[in-house]
């Protein structure tokens, strides 16, 4: 029979190669965006009526370094005087967008409504990156009950602005860059 610090150190002994590891790097894209804008909204029979709206998105991806980022964000759209949509979405980048240049996103999932008579369906947007992390997105939706809305949201991206920021580096220098590869075209 062998005794239990023979084993843990037998153990320890096999296991200690795992430890070891070259350098790696396994960044991933995340967003975290505030904007205001005007909606439009109705929901069956009723008018169409126009908001002041606020956006929220928090939302992970590939990596930053990739022509194309593919990933997902929870969107939160208060509209004011109203309530909130939640969105699950699918996103879609192209470099340019994340590393706060010029560049579009793409989302696409479901969504839920919470106030009023209530609604779920599908909700998009088309988001127009600029440098700095400035964006502006065009969301729209459509779901239960007949409600659809759309709307202009203006705001900025606050990892696109620091962690992802490629553009203005001269002026402004990225000492902490997620990026592996700094695109020189846009300095």
């Amino acid at each position: 029979m062998r005794s239990p610090i023979a084993c843990l150190v037998a153990l320890g002994a096999l296991l200690a190669p795992l430890a070891w590891s070259s350098t790696s790097r396994a960044d991933a894209s995340a967003w975290t965006f505030v904007g205001a804008g005007a909606v439009g909204w109705k929901q069956g029979d009723a008018d169409l009526v126009f908001d002041g709206a606020l956006s929220l998105d928090v939302g992970v991806g590939t990596t930053p370094d990739a022509p194309v980022i593919v990933g997902g964000l929870m969107r939160a759209t208060p509209i004011l005087d109203s309530g909130i949509d939640l969105a699950l979405l699918a996103r879609v980048a192209t470099r340019g967008f994340q590393a706060g240049q010029l560049g579009l996103a793409l989302d696409v999932g479901g969504y839920r409504r919470f106030w009023g008579v209530g609604s779920t369906g599908v909700a998009g947007a088309l988001t127009l990156g600029a440098p700095l992390g400035i964006s502006l997105s065009l969301q729209g939706s459509y779901g239960t009950d007949d409600a659809v809305a759309f709307g202009a949201v203006a705001g900025i991206d606050l990892l696109r602005l620091t962690v992802y920021r490629q553009s203005l580096l001269p002026l402004w220098p990225n000492p902490l860059p997620a990026q592996q590869s700094r695109d020189v075209a846009w300095r």
